[in-house]
Protein backbone atom coordinates (compact mmCIF):
# COMPACT_ATOMS: atom_id res chain seq x y z
CA UNK A 1 0.00 0.00 0.00
CA UNK A 2 1.39 3.42 -1.01
CA UNK A 3 0.79 6.82 0.44
CA UNK A 4 -2.27 7.97 -2.04
CA UNK A 5 -4.08 4.49 -1.47
CA UNK A 6 -3.24 4.85 2.22
CA UNK A 7 -4.87 8.60 2.18
CA UNK A 8 -7.86 7.84 0.05
CA UNK A 9 -8.94 4.67 2.52
CA UNK A 10 -7.96 7.26 5.69
CA UNK A 11 -10.56 10.06 4.05
CA UNK A 12 -12.87 7.15 2.87
CA UNK A 13 -12.93 5.52 6.78
CA UNK A 14 -13.26 8.76 8.46
CA UNK A 15 -16.02 10.13 6.10
CA UNK A 16 -18.00 6.95 6.05
CA UNK A 17 -17.56 5.31 9.31
CA UNK A 18 -20.04 7.36 11.57
CA UNK A 19 -22.06 9.14 9.12
CA UNK A 20 -25.43 6.88 8.49
CA UNK A 21 -24.19 5.62 5.01
CA UNK A 22 -22.26 2.30 6.47
CA UNK A 23 -18.75 2.55 5.45
CA UNK A 24 -18.44 -1.33 3.96
CA UNK A 25 -20.17 -0.63 0.45
CA UNK A 26 -17.54 2.52 0.28
CA UNK A 27 -14.61 0.13 0.98
CA UNK A 28 -15.90 -2.10 -1.54
CA UNK A 29 -15.68 0.49 -3.87
CA UNK A 30 -12.55 1.61 -2.82
CA UNK A 31 -10.30 -1.38 -2.56
CA UNK A 32 -11.74 -2.36 -5.86
CA UNK A 33 -10.90 0.64 -7.84
CA UNK A 34 -7.42 0.66 -6.23
CA UNK A 35 -6.40 -2.77 -6.78
CA UNK A 36 -6.41 -3.39 -3.02
CA UNK A 37 -8.59 -6.68 -2.25
CA UNK A 38 -10.01 -7.54 1.23
CA UNK A 39 -6.35 -8.83 1.70
CA UNK A 40 -4.52 -9.44 5.27
CA UNK A 41 -2.61 -6.04 4.73
CA UNK A 42 -5.93 -4.20 3.70
CA UNK A 43 -7.43 -6.18 6.95
CA UNK A 44 -4.66 -4.60 9.23
CA UNK A 45 -4.57 -1.68 7.89
CA UNK A 46 -8.72 -0.81 8.47
CA UNK A 47 -7.83 -1.94 11.97
CA UNK A 48 -5.22 1.10 12.15
CA UNK A 49 -7.71 3.73 10.77
CA UNK A 50 -10.98 2.40 13.20
CA UNK A 51 -8.64 3.30 15.90
CA UNK A 52 -7.70 6.48 14.64
CA UNK A 53 -11.67 7.16 14.29
CA UNK A 54 -12.14 5.85 18.34
CA UNK A 55 -9.73 8.61 19.00
CA UNK A 56 -11.09 11.54 16.76
CA UNK A 57 -14.79 10.76 18.90
CA UNK A 58 -12.89 10.13 21.95
CA UNK A 59 -11.73 13.49 21.41
CA UNK A 60 -15.07 15.12 20.84
CA UNK A 61 -17.26 13.63 23.46
CA UNK A 62 -13.96 14.21 26.07
CA UNK A 63 -16.80 15.67 28.52
CA UNK A 64 -19.13 12.48 28.31
CA UNK A 65 -16.16 10.25 29.38
CA UNK A 66 -14.71 11.61 32.46
CA UNK A 67 -15.77 10.01 35.55
CA UNK A 68 -18.59 11.99 37.08
CA UNK A 69 -20.26 10.64 33.70
CA UNK A 70 -20.17 6.77 34.56
CA UNK A 71 -23.91 6.72 35.06
CA UNK A 72 -23.80 7.23 30.84
CA UNK A 73 -21.21 4.67 30.47
CA UNK A 74 -23.17 2.23 32.35
CA UNK A 75 -25.90 2.54 30.02
CA UNK A 76 -23.31 2.48 26.66
CA UNK A 77 -22.77 -0.65 28.43
CA UNK A 78 -26.06 -2.14 28.48
CA UNK A 79 -26.52 -0.88 25.12
CA UNK A 80 -22.76 -2.88 23.95
CA UNK A 81 -24.10 -6.12 25.27
CA UNK A 82 -26.52 -7.30 23.10
CA UNK A 83 -24.14 -6.98 20.21
CA UNK A 84 -21.20 -8.42 21.98
CA UNK A 85 -23.18 -11.59 22.65
CA UNK A 86 -24.63 -12.31 19.61
CA UNK A 87 -22.10 -10.85 16.90
CA UNK A 88 -19.71 -13.34 18.62
CA UNK A 89 -21.83 -16.18 18.83
CA UNK A 90 -23.06 -15.30 15.29
CA UNK A 91 -19.95 -14.43 13.98
CA UNK A 92 -19.41 -16.84 10.78
CA UNK A 93 -22.99 -16.46 10.07
CA UNK A 94 -22.35 -12.86 10.08
CA UNK A 95 -19.36 -13.75 7.10
CA UNK A 96 -21.25 -15.89 5.01
CA UNK A 97 -23.78 -12.42 4.96
CA UNK A 98 -20.90 -11.16 2.97
CA UNK A 99 -21.83 -9.83 -0.73
CA UNK A 100 -22.55 -6.99 -2.85
CA UNK A 101 -26.10 -7.62 -3.36
CA UNK A 102 -26.78 -7.93 0.47
CA UNK A 103 -24.86 -4.36 0.86
CA UNK A 104 -26.65 -2.70 -2.01
CA UNK A 105 -29.84 -4.06 -0.26
CA UNK A 106 -29.30 -3.00 2.92
CA UNK A 107 -28.36 0.34 1.57
CA UNK A 108 -31.75 0.18 -0.20
CA UNK A 109 -33.43 -0.61 2.91
CA UNK A 110 -31.83 1.50 5.25
CA UNK A 111 -32.37 5.12 2.79
CA UNK A 112 -36.17 4.17 2.79
CA UNK A 113 -36.09 3.63 6.57
CA UNK A 114 -34.90 6.98 7.22
CA UNK A 115 -37.06 8.82 4.49
CA UNK A 116 -40.13 6.83 6.33
CA UNK A 117 -38.93 7.67 10.07
CA UNK A 118 -38.41 11.23 8.83
CA UNK A 119 -41.54 11.90 7.33
CA UNK A 120 -43.28 11.26 10.53
CA UNK A 121 -41.03 13.17 12.84
CA UNK A 122 -42.44 15.73 14.66
CA UNK A 123 -39.50 17.61 16.94
CA UNK A 124 -42.20 18.54 19.77
CA UNK A 125 -42.66 14.93 20.35
CA UNK A 126 -38.89 14.11 21.27
CA UNK A 127 -38.71 15.31 24.61
CA UNK A 128 -34.91 14.69 25.38
CA UNK A 129 -32.47 17.76 25.38
CA UNK A 130 -29.20 15.59 26.41
CA UNK A 131 -27.83 12.27 25.84
CA UNK A 132 -27.30 11.58 29.32
CA UNK A 133 -31.06 12.02 29.80
CA UNK A 134 -31.02 7.95 27.85
CA UNK A 135 -32.98 6.09 30.07
CA UNK A 136 -31.44 1.61 30.98
CA UNK A 137 -34.41 0.58 28.95
CA UNK A 138 -34.21 2.77 26.08
CA UNK A 139 -30.36 2.12 26.04
CA UNK A 140 -31.20 -1.46 25.59
CA UNK A 141 -33.54 -1.02 22.49
CA UNK A 142 -30.74 0.76 21.12
CA UNK A 143 -28.76 -2.08 21.80
CA UNK A 144 -30.65 -4.16 20.08
CA UNK A 145 -31.54 -2.12 17.05
CA UNK A 146 -27.96 -2.27 16.43
CA UNK A 147 -28.11 -5.93 15.92
CA UNK A 148 -28.99 -5.03 12.62
CA UNK A 149 -25.61 -3.69 11.94
CA UNK A 150 -24.89 -7.39 11.73
CA UNK A 151 -25.82 -7.64 8.21
CA UNK A 152 -23.06 -6.10 6.08
CA UNK A 153 -24.59 -2.60 4.33
CA UNK A 154 -27.15 -1.86 7.11
CA UNK A 155 -24.42 1.00 8.72
CA UNK A 156 -23.75 0.18 12.96
CA UNK A 157 -24.47 4.31 13.34
CA UNK A 158 -27.90 4.64 10.80
CA UNK A 159 -29.14 1.12 12.89
CA UNK A 160 -28.59 2.66 16.42
CA UNK A 161 -29.72 6.42 15.21
CA UNK A 162 -32.96 5.21 13.57
CA UNK A 163 -33.09 3.03 16.97
CA UNK A 164 -32.98 6.51 19.02
CA UNK A 165 -35.16 8.08 16.98
CA UNK A 166 -38.55 5.67 16.99
CA UNK A 167 -37.96 5.53 20.73
CA UNK A 168 -38.66 9.63 20.64
CA UNK A 169 -35.10 10.95 21.04
CA UNK A 170 -34.02 13.94 19.09
CA UNK A 171 -32.09 13.70 15.91
CA UNK A 172 -28.70 15.43 18.07
CA UNK A 173 -29.44 13.40 21.13
CA UNK A 174 -29.80 10.11 19.30
CA UNK A 175 -26.34 10.73 17.21
CA UNK A 176 -24.69 11.79 20.03
CA UNK A 177 -25.57 8.02 22.16
CA UNK A 178 -24.76 6.34 18.54
CA UNK A 179 -21.32 7.74 18.55
CA UNK A 180 -20.50 7.40 22.04
CA UNK A 181 -21.70 3.85 21.78
CA UNK A 182 -19.02 3.64 18.73
CA UNK A 183 -16.09 4.13 21.13
CA UNK A 184 -16.50 0.41 23.40
CA UNK A 185 -18.48 -1.37 20.32
CA UNK A 186 -15.34 -0.47 17.17
CA UNK A 187 -12.68 -0.64 20.51
CA UNK A 188 -13.82 -4.38 21.01
CA UNK A 189 -13.72 -5.03 17.09
CA UNK A 190 -10.89 -3.38 16.32
CA UNK A 191 -9.18 -5.06 19.35
CA UNK A 192 -10.00 -8.19 18.31
CA UNK A 193 -9.30 -7.60 14.39
CA UNK A 194 -5.45 -6.35 15.54
CA UNK A 195 -5.37 -10.02 17.25
CA UNK A 196 -6.84 -11.82 14.19
CA UNK A 197 -4.73 -10.38 11.71
CA UNK A 198 -1.26 -9.54 14.39
CA UNK A 199 0.87 -11.15 11.26
CA UNK A 200 0.14 -8.92 8.62
CA UNK A 201 0.95 -5.49 10.68
CA UNK A 202 4.52 -6.49 10.13
CA UNK A 203 4.22 -6.28 6.23
CA UNK A 204 2.47 -2.89 6.50
CA UNK A 205 4.70 0.35 5.59
CA UNK A 206 5.18 2.04 8.68
CA UNK A 207 5.44 5.41 6.67
CA UNK A 208 1.78 5.09 4.99
CA UNK A 209 0.59 3.90 8.46
CA UNK A 210 1.13 6.91 10.18
CA UNK A 211 -0.19 9.24 7.21
CA UNK A 212 -3.37 6.73 7.01
CA UNK A 213 -3.71 7.17 10.81
CA UNK A 214 -3.30 10.83 11.00
CA UNK A 215 -5.87 10.84 7.82
CA UNK A 216 -8.13 9.07 9.20
CA UNK A 217 -8.25 10.81 12.49
CA UNK A 218 -8.94 14.20 11.25
CA UNK A 219 -11.51 13.33 8.75
CA UNK A 220 -13.24 11.46 11.59
CA UNK A 221 -12.87 14.34 13.93
CA UNK A 222 -14.15 17.15 10.87
CA UNK A 223 -17.10 14.89 9.89
CA UNK A 224 -18.54 14.04 13.07
CA UNK A 225 -17.74 18.22 13.88
CA UNK A 226 -19.93 19.07 10.88
CA UNK A 227 -22.23 15.64 10.74
CA UNK A 228 -23.64 17.41 14.49
CA UNK A 229 -24.01 21.24 13.30
CA UNK A 230 -25.96 19.69 9.99
CA UNK A 231 -28.22 17.49 12.38
CA UNK A 232 -29.57 20.29 14.48
CA UNK A 233 -30.98 22.49 11.45
CA UNK A 234 -31.63 19.55 8.85
CA UNK A 235 -32.87 16.13 8.59
CA UNK A 236 -31.58 12.85 7.18
CA UNK A 237 -33.45 12.85 4.17
CA UNK A 238 -30.50 13.57 2.16
CA UNK A 239 -28.70 10.84 4.01
CA UNK A 240 -31.78 8.36 3.38
CA UNK A 241 -31.69 9.60 -0.53
CA UNK A 242 -27.78 8.89 -0.38
CA UNK A 243 -27.80 5.43 0.60
CA UNK A 244 -30.80 4.58 -2.24
CA UNK A 245 -29.25 5.85 -5.04
CA UNK A 246 -25.36 4.33 -3.76
CA UNK A 247 -26.79 0.56 -3.17
CA UNK A 248 -28.41 1.30 -6.68
CA UNK A 249 -25.12 2.41 -8.05
CA UNK A 250 -23.48 -0.90 -6.19
CA UNK A 251 -25.92 -3.45 -8.09
CA UNK A 252 -25.09 -1.54 -11.18
CA UNK A 253 -21.46 -1.49 -11.36
CA UNK A 254 -20.76 -5.12 -9.29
Amino acid sequence: MDFIQAIIIGVIEGVTEFLPISSTGHMIIASHYLGLGQSDVMKAYEVIIQFAAILAVMLIYEKEIRWEKRHLWYKLFIAFLPLALVGFLLKDWVKSLFSVEVVSGMFIVGGVLFLVVEYFYKLEEHPHKEVSEVTYKEALFIGLAQLFALIPGTSRSGATILGGMLLGLNRKVASDFSFLLAIPVMGAVTAYDFLKHYDAFVSLNASAYWVGFGVAFVTAFITVKLFLHFIQRFSFVPFGLYRILFGCYLLYAF
